[in-house]
């Protein structure tokens, strides 16, 4: 089985030394995703009035919207997911991020776990994702 590694130049630069997928035979296995950007700030987040506001909407999108990017680069899209992982740092944001979510997928998209966590890995992150795609290689 080939594996083909995926680190993408226009996209935020891994925090660690990973990729943002690697394809293994038909399966692209996509990194823990967030929504942050090549310049280092993050979508979803804003200084109003002085206060740092978060905004989970904002960021799930962002955070799909990058997955969409890394597998288009791997040969992939959306449609092609199977299985998606939600980290949230607050459920008190679960029915905002199920409802942005909710515009991307149906129930006939990938099946999906959420989790709460303590933190991510940085205090402006209120969600991150990873993901699996199934595409045949010979049908990139």
């Amino acid at each position: 089985m080939a594996t083909e590694s995926h680190l993408l130049g226009h996209k935020a630069k891994p925090r660690g030394r990973f990729p943002h997928a690697k394809r293994a035979g038909d399966f692209i296995y996509v990194s823990g995703t967030s929504s942050r950007r090549p310049d280092d700030t993050f979508a979803g987040v804003e200084v109003i009035d002085g206060e740092k506001v978060r905004d989970v909407r904002i960021q799930t999108a962002a955070v799909i919207e990058n997955i969409r990017e890394i597998l288009q680069a791997a040969g992939a899209d959306l449609v092609d997911l199977v299985q998606v992982t939600s980290y949230l740092v607050d459920m008190a944001d679960f029915a905002a991020y199920n409802e942005t979510y909710a515009q991307y997928f149906d129930e006939s998209g990938p099946t999906r776990t959420t989790v709460a966590v303590r933190e991510l890995p940085h205090p402006d992150l209120l969600i991150e994702m990873q993901a699996v795609a199934y595409k045949p290689e010979g049908l990139r």
